[in-house]
């Protein structure tokens, strides 16, 4: 048995794929398009072990222009992706306007949400970092 990718729905495909891209570093691996299904699903891979994806499913409006419900995300769980700095990789979510809910205070964990509300888990790689301002004293500010 081989684990191949974990996938999640997703409202808004260009801010969710911007959010695994451009915020956390992943890379694009593969795209498809199902008009007869009426999808797109797109694929992402860390640098380090792009062969573990993450699958985005997005399913187009509905001919009347109504789309899903999926929820609140809590039933997923998360993801969880380990970062060679976790206090400029949350810095970096932060300056895009991504929320950080559990502040990297120990220097080693911290939780931030998708643009459709998937509760990301980030690991510093290695043993945890010293605390650091403004994360020490910087409060948890919602669900992670």
């Amino acid at each position: 048995m081989k684990y191949l990718h974990a996938m999640i729905r997703v409202h808004d495909l260009d801010a969710t794929s911007k959010f695994f891209t451009e915020g956390l570093g992943l890379k694009e691996t593969h795209r498809k398009d199902s008009q007869a299904g009426r999808f797109t699903l797109v694929y992402f891979g860390a640098p380090e072990n792009p062969e573990a994806e993450v699958e985005l499913t997005y399913n187009w409006p509905a001919e009347d222009g109504s789309v899903e419900d999926y929820g609140s995300a809590r039933n997923f769980g998360h993801l969880a992706f380990e970062v060679d700095d976790i206090y400029a990789t949350c810095a970096h979510l932060q300056a895009m306007g991504i929320t950080i809910n559990r502040p990297p205070r120990d220097g080693h964990m911290a939780f931030v949400r998708s643009p459709d509300l998937i509760s990301i888990e980030l690991l510093q790689k290695g043993g945890a970092l010293p605390p650091a301002e403004p994360w020490a004293s910087m409060p948890n500010t919602g669900v992670w």
